[in-house]
């Protein structure tokens, strides 16, 4: 089976956090991710959105576009209007060649929102999950039909959050599914189950490990998810609490096929992009061997 292994530049640039940013141009992200081994980058603030300008950069460090995060609105939001919204971030993938956009969705979310506490995320009964699954699922066919798929992140202080609403949506939705293992994690939920019951949706994978000492230390009705971050909640593979061996494994089992992309928000004074990107990257190439996978290099 075959893999590929991608970071996103979030280790190296906060959009939430400017101050958990390194004062790196795109081109010496590119050269560290290189450097670490990995073959591809999920699009992040300083990338151009045209591959006239970053192909070129791209191809220098052998480097490809694997995904990026739209902020999607449509919980309360028009479908007209996000195909709008979308419609150049659609085109540059497209041109890039990427395997899909990574959908979250924004609307309500306290993810960005420092004095917002982790308990103050916004909580959807089953039919508003279920009208929301329309309206996703209806986007989602459209980018697909247009030539660029989303592929939907479950994400903490958002609406779609636990294992029991990521279950909701699957069930009134027909979207793919961007399968996140920190953020399931840190919302409670247990990653094997989630693939045991989602493996056939899962289209994008993001390696995200936790620090679940620090998880387990929040004060949810005071914390914020960016309070969590600053704390140190996320690392990469290798690093954390949790068994990417058993997880691949799993991804292994069912079939899955395509990115795991390290996606590790972390202080870089305190844990260095570069040194922690060779680490992640250490440790999927240990787990990818053990479950099969053959990485594309």
């Amino acid at each position: 089976m075959k893999a590929k292994l991608g970071i996103a530049p979030i280790a190296w640039w906060n959009d939430d956090l400017a101050e958990l940013s390194d004062d790196v141009s795109l081109e010496e992200c590119l050269r560290q991710a290189a450097v670490a081994g990995f073959t591809g980058m999920e699009t992040g603030r300083r990338f151009p959105m045209d591959m006239a300008e970053l192909g070129p950069i791209l191809a220098k460090y052998g480097i490809s576009v694997c995904g990026g995060w739209f902020s999607g609105l449509l919980l309360d939001g028009d479908i007209e209007v996000e195909k709008e919204r979308i419609a150049q971030q659609h085109a540059f993938f497209k041109a890039a060649g990427a395997p899909c956009i990574v959908y979250g969705e924004t609307a309500r979310s306290v993810q960005g929102v420092k004095s917002a506490p982790l308990a103050t995320k916004p909580k959807l009964t089953e039919a508003e999950i279920a009208a929301y699954g329309r309206k996703i699922s209806d986007f989602a066919d459209w980018c697909a039909a247009n030539g660029m798929p989303l592929s939907y992140h479950h994400h903490m202080a958002a609406a779609i959050e636990t294992e029991a609403e990521l279950d909701l949506l699957m069930k009134h939705s027909t979207v793919p599914l961007l399968f996140d293992a920190g953020h399931m994690a840190f919302a409670g939920g247990d990653n094997l189950r989630v693939i045991d019951n989602h493996w056939r949706r899962i289209t994008h994978v993001h390696t995200k490990d936790v620090r679940m000492p620090v998880i387990n230390g929040l004060d949810r009705t005071k914390e914020s998810f960016l309070d969590a971050v600053v704390k140190g909640a996320f690392t990469v593979p290798g690093d954390g609490s949790l068994d990417f061996e058993s997880i691949v494994k799993a991804l292994a089992a069912k079939g899955y096929e395509g990115w795991f992309v390290v996606e590790a928000e972390q202080d870089p004074k305190v844990s260095p992009p570069l040194e922690m990107a060779k680490k992640g990257h250490k440790e999927l190439l240990r787990v990818m061997a053990a479950a099969g996978y053959e990485v594309a290099q």
